[in-house]
Parts: C-alpha cells; structure tokens; sequence
C-alpha cells in the first residue's frame, strides 16, 4: 500500500498510546485524521486539542462520510474488544481499506533507516532517551514513543531537517507478535521476560519470536543490540552491561547529593561521571543502551553528555509529583514484578529508612495469574500495601482470578483492598513518609486527587 494516496485515516482505540503517536504522525503530515475510543483521557483531549476529532459513542451514524472511501486507511489495535465492538464490526465489513496498528508502523518506515527497540522492560525509556539525543543534535529523527516525553510533551518527536537521511525510531512492540511487522536496521533488545502470556504462554514461544525479528534486521547498518544481563545468545550481536566488561558497559554508579552518576566505556575510550537523568540500576541500563547506540552512530561525545543533561524523562516512569520534608509522592508504570521489585529497591536507595505506602491496580487477569507468586513477593517489600481491583483492558474475567486471592498471598500485616473511589479516604487514615501508585491501568487518575490532597495538608 502506498500511503502516500491515503487523504484520511480513522483509528478505532486512537486514545491508545502507540495509536495516538501515529494518529499524531498524519496529522501532522497534512492528513484528515478521526477515531473512536471508549473514554475521554487527558491523552485523547490533547489530541482534540490539537485538531483531531474523536468520538466516544460506539454507533455508526456518527462514522465521517469519508470513513468508507478508497482514500481512507481504518487502522485498529488489538487490544480492543472486536467481538461486540459496532463500529468495527461495520467498518470490517465494508472499509476498503484496514489494517493493524503494527502494519501502519512498518508501512510508514517502510525504505527508511529505522531503528526499532524491544523487550519486556525499559524500550520507553531506552526509545524516548535516545529520540532525545538523535533530535537534540539535529538529526532527521522521527520517533513513535509508549509514553509522553517530558522534554517533548509528546509521544511522538518529530525533526524534519532539509537534506539530512530520515531516520525513524520505533519500539518494537511484542504483543501480538506486532514487532515481526518490521524491518529495521538497528535492533535492541532492552530484556527478555514473559510479560504478555496471553501471546506467549511459555519463554519457548517468546524466544522463537525474538529470534525470528531478529533474524529480519536488514542492510544498511545490519546491528543489534542486546543487554548482557537480559538476554541470550545470538551472532554478530553488539553486548553492553552494567555488570561485565562487554563492547559498552557502564559502572561506578554512585549518589552525590541525592543525583546518580556513572562512567561509560566505549569500545575506544571511556566517559567519566555521566549524569544518570533517572535514578535506580535498571535504568542505568536503559541508559547505556541509547548511549551505545549512539555512539555507533558517531554522534560527539559532549553532544550526547549535553543532551543527557537536558533529559527531563517520560511521564509515568518514576515521576515525582510531591516532593517536601514530610512527604513524597511517585508514580510509576511497572506492571510487572520485574518493574515493581526496580522500583521499589530504587525508592528505598534514593530515600532510606522511610516507609512507603504502595497502591498498585493489576493490569489484566491472565498476567495477574501467571505471576500471581512473583507479584505477591514483589509487593511484599512495601511497608503498606492497598491493593486495587484488576484492571481489565482486553480481557475478560479468568474465574477465580481476583485481587481477594492475590492479597491472600502477600505476607504483610498492613495490606487491605480498595477501589479507585476509596482510596484517598484510605490514604488519610494511614502512616507513611512515600506514596507509590503502581500500575498499567487507569490507576494514573489518582494523580491529580492525591497531588491536591497532599498539597492541601502539608503545603
């Protein structure tokens, strides 16, 4: 398909954070661009904002005239319930033309330089650091991010320079197999974790589908990245590290004054006391990943040490909302005990001897009950616990998967359920010096409440 006689495009789930940055790409290319979503967000508001039309009733009649034409490209995600969905049962029927989410992707990159990042944990970070750095120095660079640039405001950053080689940035989204869509030339896989066990039930299937996108990076450029710690095998691939000696490792982090530093080694030389512009381990890898990546790309040392400086981080990845002598507040996307057992070991290393009062929402019943145990251990390093109920998204209820059960796994004495409604009236009744929301759900509409609340006590 040539995308170039597309005049207009409608997004069925355009809230979606890897749909809206497309939806936003159009847009921005002089498109007409619609869709629908179930609920209005902040994010599908600043769409609306910035000139796109949603709807949030799922009728037909309300469908543009357009939405049927040869000229109109439907794009849809997977994650949406289709089996009672009107519009896309409609548009299935009688759009002429539609398709995924991922197939859009690989058709904007298509005969592009593309570098796409992976894995289970840290792609967002790794993918908007190094998207900071490619447009800080002036490159080419459009980048489809999984979350919102604080520098850009945006999940999607976008450099058109006259006469410089366009070079997209993409993560590769392994839901769904989405990722085995493209094509790129530089690859990095940030870890590799079962995450989406409804896509991959067992590490057998996940590894077959790394490897088969692996297998697909391509010329000019033909390298891939892997962390060292997070990875397995695989030829001719560039290595970096935080623990091992590989092509590119960093070390020596350390804590001045409540900010973290490390060194850098390049396979030529090394870069003494970089800033780590977001605290914790986990995301000195993800830092040392964009930074091998673009020393590769022969970018100046002192302009990537620049743009670190400037790198004000992504929203919802470790954010700190409320900051004074009585407390702190933080909120943070892990959903996954991997992330969850980061963050709160980060918290604890930034503020020691304080105690941390955690609300986490589960995302999904399938991924509540595979890792039912790890999420039970992982949760139990908090010092108060108010677990929500499970955030559902595409799925329906698994019987007998429910928070009642999870809770009855976790060895702590102070640890209660709540809904989303409660849970203020809950914090107010409790002793704690840190509040940590957790959570890949709607749990990001407790921000404002607990900032206000927060604001309103202790000034």
């Amino acid at each position: 398909m040539n995308l170039n006689k597309i005049d207009s495009f409608y997004f069925i789930g355009i809230g979606g954070i890897g749909m809206s940055s497309i939806a936003r790409y159009f847009h921005l290319m002089g498109k007409t661009v619609s869709g629908h979503d179930k609920n209005e967000t902040f994010l599908t508001k600043k769409l609306e904002k910035e000139g796109i039309s949603i709807n949030y009733h799922d009728n037909t009649e309300i469908l543009p005239e357009w939405v049927l034409s040869k000229q109109c490209l439907i794009v849809y995600t997977p994650a949406i319930p289709t089996k009672d969905h009107k519009q896309w049962t409609y548009l299935k029927k009688y759009g002429k033309n539609i398709k995924k989410r991922s197939q859009v992707l690989s058709l904007i990159i298509e005969n592009n330089i593309c570098i796409a990042i992976g894995g289970a944990h840290g792609k967002t970070t790794t993918c908007t650091l190094l998207g900071h750095i490619l447009y800080s120095v002036g490159m080419n660079v459009t980048a489809f991010l999984g979350g919102i640039s604080e520098n850009y405001q945006s999940n999607l950053i976008l450099n058109n320079v006259l006469n410089e080689k366009k070079i997209f940035l993409v993560e590769a989204d392994e839901f769904d197999h989405s990722f085995l869509y493209l094509s790129p030339n530089i690859a990095c896989i940030t870890s590799f974790d079962q995450d989406h066990i409804d896509t991959y039930p067992n590490e057998k299937f996940l590894k077959k589908a790394y490897v088969t996108f692996l297998d697909k990076i391509k010329k000019p450029y033909k390298k891939i990245f892997l962390c060292k710690e997070e990875s397995f095998r695989f030829d001719n691939a560039i290595y970096y590290s935080v623990i091992k000696k590989e092509s590119y490792y960093s070390n020596h982090l350390c804590i001045k004054e409540n900010k973290w530093y490390f060194d850098f080694h390049t396979p030529k030389e090394t870069w003494k006391s970089l800033l780590l512009p977001i605290p914790g381990q986990h995301n000195l890898k993800n830092v040392t990943a964009a930074l091998s990546i673009s020393d590769y790309l022969k970018i100046p040392k002192e302009k990537i040490r620049q743009a670190l400086l400037l790198f004000k981080g992504i929203k919802r990845r470790y954010s700190i909302h409320y900051q004074s002598s009585k407390k702190i507040y933080i909120d943070d996307y892990a959903h996954h005990p991997t992330e969850i057992n980061a963050l709160i070991k980060t918290v604890r290393k930034c503020f020691p001897n304080k105690k941390i009062l955690g609300i986490f929402q589960p995302h999904l019943f399938s991924r509540t009950k595979f890792f039912e145990k790890s999420f039970a251990k992982s949760l139990e390093h908090l010092d108060i616990l108010i677990l929500l109920d499970i955030y559902p998204a595409r799925e329906l209820p698994i019987n007998g998967i429910n928070s009642n059960r999870l809770l009855e796994k976790i060895r702590m004495n102070n640890k209660e359920i709540s809904t989303l409604s409660k849970v203020l009236e809950k914090i107010e009744k409790k002793y704690f010096d840190i509040i940590l929301t957790m959570g890949a759900g709607n749990i990001d509409t407790l921000i404002l409440p607990i900032k206000k609340w927060l604001y309103k006590r202790y000034e």
